[in-house]
């Protein structure tokens, strides 16, 4: 094996690359060495002799550096040679799942490295064989993948000549780490990427050379730049005359030291689209495309110009321009191509898969086409054959290397892979030197030059000019010494001229001071005399002052006395003022409680004199006579009651009528054939099932299956509405809803829902449904008889109440979900999400509404407790919610709750990292 892996990286640089077998390994002697090295050699000389006039009549890339110039023999100077697309094959290991699933099975593969061949088994006496440039195992190290497959394209980038590394195989075989690995934990590790990057920048010369590159993806058929984000539709250019292929929108970062690079590599698989799939847990869902441009100066060709002619004002016209190499390194990372009935890809990654392998098969296309010699090479039919016109059938050297898996399961793909890698083989390439004038480099030159011109001509101006400045000067200084001489002269006239003048000062002082010492003396003695009489002016002011503070300060003392007694006296006042106005607002409040009351029992007079009549009319159509009377003692009784209420307490309706007809004759009403009566009889029963304690009789006097019957029955509007809320208040007992699920309550409620149209009505409706959906063991049925399906009916209704009722009973259904979740009772997804719920649920997940959104928010982080409602959840849109409900819910309990459901789940968890986003 060790000696197979020896040839194998020689035959890796000279198989197709036969330019490079001088330059590169001319210095190793060993014989067998040699063969694996020139006998791909001879091959390709041989076959693509028929083409050589259409390549340009240079070596194909001798290096700048010293040591590969002095290695490159005769050999490399032979006219270039169309240059085939290589093609290596790497084996990717059993991963664990593998091992233990095929461990009764063979390798659906057998690799012949030491051949360069791998048999493909058809069965287990049968296979088929295949021939590639190399043929690398599962045991081959990433330093042996990159001497083989990359090592002689990155040389022949360094000597002027575009050069491409592409990666093809099915997901999950290693395309990206033998690509993309950085090795930073293991440097054994790292991939074609940065080795290439390594040898690149240890070749060129910083200081005349440049190195810079473009990191990019291809998702769903657009172009983004992975250094930049926002960067996410770059266009394509193509040269009308020449059809080279440019993307001048993609960023373009100067590489200065391996680091760098390294970083820019980081940054662009953090930005690189990636997903989970049963195949791969970090599925690439793009092409990544790393562009290396490399300029080179090539040195010697006009040294030596500058020192012979030196300084020489017609040194510019020997000046020639330099000559400069152009390279591009396009390394490919292609995404895996897949099975969906394999990959289990859904939703968005079901469309990025399709689109992945509609790019992946148009490439398929134009290599069959490249390979049959078609006059027709549909390139346009996808951007990523755009991208690599250059790469196949172009004038770039193209190295592929396929990936494999072992597994039997996945034959039919490693067949495809193989059969791709085979047709690559027969694309032929005219490399094709990229070569040029530097006439940028040299304008610099020639701008040297003018500097010098310019410089000298500077020069020789300031000696001009300094020696008109010395003249200046010399002149300057004798005008400055007659001007000195003139100078001193009127000093000394000037000092004698001073002298005179202090002393003629000197006697006038002395005799000022003589007189001011007279008239001094005489103005002391008057001063004197001024200041005393001030001063017992003083005495008698300070006097008089003391006096008026004295009177002052006792005025000040009565005042304070009186002060605080006026302040007594108010406190007083104040706290009787206080008494008064609590007696008031006693009062008010108290009237305002009886005018309440009497409201209340003169509504309900009215209301119960109308009926009185309504009934009475009714009666003696029917021979009643004897009912009307009851209803009209009630009346009378609740008309009496109402004015012996002087205390304010409310007489109970229920009582009352329990006492006039009875709760059995009101039952009876509900079936009478007249609409007004039974319209009264069940507003009745819906006042007696208002109040908790009358609920048991009336179900025990069968008022709940009359009140189902009218459901059904009756296609009054206002029946249909009162009846609605009577069962809704009965629906609050438990006992109550099992015997309306029993009597067919919710196929019933779910008919009345769909007929309706007034508002009020679908709110009774809606409420009833909902008091049913808060009881655990009715889930099952109450779906199964339409139960969810009327509620999300009717909301076609714009009703903020329907809604709100809607909305509570969706919250309740859900928490008895969540809670049948937690007990391991239930383990499918949620009934609400079957149903088609979850659409309603976010989008008013933000109703403005108060009442919509508490019930629409609880219903969201009950549902989202289910793990197995997760995916669902975020197919649907509803993960925004939960986060938007963690951080900005107005109620600390539900805000708790969407936090802990947030964390506790690993399939959100697992997205909003893949969604970048910050919890």
């Amino acid at each position: 094996m060790a000696t197979s892996s020896g040839g194998g990286s020689g035959s890796g640089g000279g198989g197709t690359y036969s330019y490079r077998n001088g330059a590169t390994h001319s210095h190793k002697s060993s014989s067998k060495l040699d063969t694996h090295t020139h006998k791909p050699l001879s091959l390709n000389s041989s076959s693509n002799s028929s083409s050589k006039n259409h390549v340009k009549s240079k070596s194909l890339g001798p290096s700048s550096t010293t040591q590969r110039r002095n290695s490159t023999t005769s050999k490399d100077h032979h006219p270039s040679v169309p240059g085939r697309v290589r093609v290596a094959v790497r084996l990717r290991p059993r991963n664990a799942e593998e091992s233990v699933a095929d461990a009764d099975f063979a390798d659906c593969v057998e690799l012949q490295p030491e051949l360069k061949r791998l048999k493909l088994r058809k069965n287990n006496w049968d296979a088929d064989t295949y021939a590639f440039d190399e043929v690398l195992t599962e045991f081959a190290s990433q330093k042996r993948v990159y001497e083989v497959v990359a090592r002689p394209v990155v040389e022949s980038v360094l000597d002027g000549y575009n050069g491409t590394i592409m990666a093809y195989g099915q997901t999950g075989t290693g395309k990206t780490y033998t690509l993309g690995r950085l090795g930073e934990e293991d440097t054994a590790a790292r991939g074609i990427m940065v080795r290439s990057m390594e040898d690149i920048l240890a070749d060129v010369s910083l200081e005349t050379d440049s190195v810079s590159v473009s990191y990019l993806q291809l998702y769903m058929e657009s172009i983004q730049d992975l250094l930049d984000p926002a960067n996410d539709n770059i266009t394509i250019v193509e040269d009308p005359r020449t059809g080279d292929v440019s993307l001048p929108g993609a960023s373009l970062v100067e590489i200065r030291d391996q680091q760098s690079f390294v970083e820019l590599l980081r940054l662009g698989e953090v930005h690189r689209f990636a997903a989970n799939t049963k195949l791969n847990t970090e599925s690439s869902r793009s092409h990544a495309i790393l562009m290396v441009h490399v300029r080179r100066s090539i040195k010697g060709r006009d040294a030596g110009h500058s020192s012979e002619n030196g300084n020489h004002p017609h040194s510019v016209k020997s000046l020639k321009p330099p000559v400069v190499r152009k390279g591009k390194l396009v390394v490919v990372d292609l995404a895996g191509s897949e099975r969906i009935d394999k990959s289990g890809s859904e939703g968005h990654t079901l469309e990025e898969a399709k689109s992945i392998n509609l790019s992946l098969s148009a490439l398929g296309k134009c290599i069959n086409a490249l390979a049959e010699n078609s006059a027709h090479v549909p390139f346009r039919d996808s951007k990523l054959t755009r991208l690599l016109r250059d790469s196949f059938g172009g004038t770039a050297r193209t190295s592929l290397v396929i990936t494999i898996g072992p597994s039997p399961k996945h034959r039919g793909e490693t067949a495809s892979t193989i059969m791709f890698g085979q047709r690559a083989m027969k694309v032929e390439n005219m490399v094709k030197l990229k070569e040029e004038f530097d006439y940028k480099s040299l304008a610099r030159k020639l701008d040297v030059e003018l500097d010098k011109l310019i410089m000298e001509h500077e020069r020789q101006q300031k000696a001009f000019e300094d020696e008109i400045e010395r003249m200046a000067t010399e002149a300057q200084h004798r005008l400055s010494e007659a001007e000195r001489n003139y100078i001193d002269l009127l000093e000394k006239e000037k000092s004698k001229y001073e002298k005179d003048y202090m002393d003629s000062i000197r006697k006038l002082e002395d005799q000022l001071a003589m007189n001011q010492r007279k008239n001094e003396d005489s103005h002391i003695k008057s001063r004197a005399e001024v200041y005393s009489e001030e001063l017992a002016d003083l005495k008698k002011m300070l006097q008089k002052e003391t006096l008026l503070r004295k009177a002052a300060e006792g005025e000040v003392n009565h005042l304070k006395i009186q002060v605080s007694e006026l302040k007594m006296s108010e406190a007083s006042r104040k706290s009787e003022i206080l008494k008064v106005h609590k007696m008031l607002e006693e009062e008010v409040h108290q009237k305002e409680k009886l005018e309440r009351e009497i409201a209340i029992l003169q509504s309900q007079l009215l209301q119960l004199s109308l009926e009185s009549d309504q009934t009475r009319h009714q009666f003696e159509r029917d021979g009643l006579e004897k009912d009307v009377s009851s209803v009209d003692s009630l009346t009378s009784q609740v008309k009496h009651q109402q004015q012996a209420s002087g205390n304010g307490e409310k007489p109970s309706i229920a009582k009352l009528f329990e006492q006039g007809l009875g709760l059995q004759k009101i039952l009876s009403l509900l079936e009478a054939e007249d609409a007004d009566v039974r319209i009264h009889a069940v507003k009745v029963v819906a006042n007696l099932a208002a109040e908790e304690a009358n609920q048991g009789k009336i179900v025990e006097a069968g008022g709940l299956t009359s009140l189902l019957r009218l459901l059904q029955s009756s296609q009054d509007e206002t029946i249909h509405r009162v009846a609605a809320g009577a069962i809704a208040n009965l629906a609050m007992n438990e006992t109550n809803q099992e015997l309306i699920m029993s009597q067919g309550g919710i196929s019933l409620l779910s008919m009345t829902a769909a007929s309706a149209e007034d508002p009020q009505t679908l709110r009774m409706v809606a409420g009833a449904i909902a008091n049913l959906c808060g009881n655990d063991k009715l889930q099952s049925k109450l779906r199964g008889e339409g139960g969810i399906k009327a509620l999300l009916g009717m909301v076609r209704c714009r009703h903020p109440d329907v809604h709100a009722q809607v909305a509570r009973g969706i919250a309740n259904f859900a928490k008895c979900e969540s809670r049948a979740s937690s007990l391991g009772t239930k383990s499918a997804r949620s009934f609400l999400i079957e149903d088609g719920a979850l659409a309603w649920i976010v989008q008013n997940a933000n109703n403005e509404a108060s009442s919509i959104r508490r019930h629409i928010e609880l219903a969201l982080c009950h549902l989202a407790q289910h793990e197995t409602n997760a995916r669902d959840m975020i197919n649907g849109g509803a993960l925004w919610e939960l986060v938007r409900i963690s951080r900005d819910c107005s109620r600390e309990d539900i805000k708790t709750l969407a936090h802990r459901t947030l964390v506790s789940s690993p399939t959100f968890q697992a997205e909003m990292r893949r969604m970048r986003i910050s919890y």
